[in-house]
C-alpha cells in the first residue's frame, strides 16, 4: 500500500493531478473518491479522461447515477470506464437494484464518488482517494491497496 498527497491550489492543479493519475490505471480497477460535495472529484475525474485521449465532455453523473466513457488505448485496444454518483443513494440496496455489479469488470475502470451509500456491496478499491478543501485550494489523498 502506498500513500501520495499532493495541495491543489486551483480547477487547473486539480486536472493535472487527474491526468497525470491516468498514468497508473489499466481494465479491471476501482476507485473510491470521498470528499464534500463541490470538492472536485468531477474535475479530479474530467482530466483523468483526459490524461487517458477523451476529448469530449465530462458530465457529472449526479442525477443520471453513472456516465459511461469507451476508452480507445490503441487500434487493439480499450475499455469502458464508469464514473459513478451514489449521493442519492438512501440505502446499499439500491445498488444492486440498479444492476451495476455487472459494469465491475476486468474490462472497465471504475471511478465510485460517495462509495459508502453502497455499503459492502462494491468491490475492494485498487486506489481509494480524497480530495478536501484546505485554506488555499485543495488537499489530495491517494493511498493505493
Amino acid at each position: 500500500m502506498s500513500n501520495f498527497t499532493l495541495e491543489l491550489p486551483d480547477e487547473a492543479a486539480t486536472l493535472e493531478a487527474g491526468r497525470q493519475f491516468a498514468k497508473k490505471l489499466h481494465n479491471g480497477l476501482t476507485v473510491y473518491l470521498h470528499g464534500d460535495l463541490g470538492v472536485g472529484k468531477t474535475t479530479f475525474v474530467r482530466g483523468v479522461l483526459q490524461g487517458l485521449g477523451h476529448t469530449g465532455k465530462v458530465k457529472s453523473p449526479t442525477y443520471t447515477l453513472v456516465e459511461p466513457y469507451v476508452i480507445e488505448f490503441n487500434v487493439k485496444s480499450s475499455c469502458n470506464l464508469y464514473h459513478f454518483d451514489l449521493y442519492r443513494f438512501n440505502d446499499e440496496e439500491e445498488w444492486e437494484a440498479a444492476g451495476f455489479r455487472e459494469y465491475f469488470n476486468e474490462h472497465s475502470i471504475c471511478f465510485v464518488e460517495w462509495p459508502e451509500k453502497a455499503g459492502k456491496l462494491l468491490p475492494e478499491p485498487d486506489f481509494d482517494i480524497k480530495i478536501s478543501h484546505i485554506a488555499n485550494g485543495r488537499k489530495l489523498e491517494i493511498v493505493e491497496r
